[in-house]
C-alpha cells in the first residue's frame, strides 16, 4: 500500500491545524469502534489520514458566533 503524505491530506482540508484536529477525532472514533472507511489493516491514525486523503471525511466548522460576542467591553 502506498504511503500517505501530509501533502495528500492538505489537498482536502484548509490547513495543517484542521488536518490535525480532523485526523485525531477520526482516529478516536475508529478506536472506539467506528467502522473504517478505508482498508483496516493499519493503525487508527493512519486509517484516519487515509480517509482524509481519500475525501471520505470532512471537517465540520462550528457555526460562527455573533461578531463581537466573545469580546469584553473594556472601553466603558
Amino acid at each position: 500500500m502506498a504511503r500517505i503524505t501530509v501533502q495528500d491530506c492538505l489537498r482536502k482540508v484548509e490547513s495543517r491545524f484542521e488536518l490535525v484536529i480532523l485526523a485525531a477525532r477520526r482516529a478516536k472514533m475508529i478506536m472506539k469502534g467506528a467502522k473504517p472507511l478505508v482498508d483496516a489493516d493499519n493503525r487508527p491514525i493512519v486509517m484516519a489520514l487515509r480517509e482524509v486523503a481519500a475525501g471520505k471525511v470532512k471537517f465540520k466548522h462550528p457555526e460562527d458566533k455573533e461578531k463581537g460576542s466573545e469580546l469584553s467591553d473594556n472601553d466603558s
